[in-house]
């Protein structure tokens, strides 16, 4: 299995939902990830990262807010955004960016 500084190093693009347990809005961005998922297949990778279990994680990308998603493509942020994010956005987004 690829590390996740692979991973985001790759040509495929990588979305990264940091969450927390805790977190009402986390919870409704699962089923979503899911679907765009579900939808896009091979396109993209969805990596889950729990905050509270990867402090460092969280700090590198001064993550302030949960969920924050960021979209990486050969190593670079492409895209960032805090907040529930609908299903059709994140599609649009990460088929700019594939």
């Amino acid at each position: 299995m690829a590390t996740f500084s692979e991973l985001i190093k790759g040509t495929t693009p990588v979305l990264v939902d940091f969450f927390a347990t805790w977190c009402a809005p986390c919870k409704v961005m699962a089923p979503i990830l899911d679907e765009v998922k579900s939808s896009l297949g091979d396109k993209v990778t969805i990596l889950k990262v729990d905050v509270d279990k990867n402090p460092k994680a969280a700090a590198s990308f001064q993550i302030q807010g949960v969920p924050t998603l960021i979209l990486f493509k050969e190593g670079h942020i492409k895209w960032r955004q805090s907040g529930v994010v609908q299903q059709h956005i994140l599609k649009e987004i990460i088929n700019t960016h594939s």
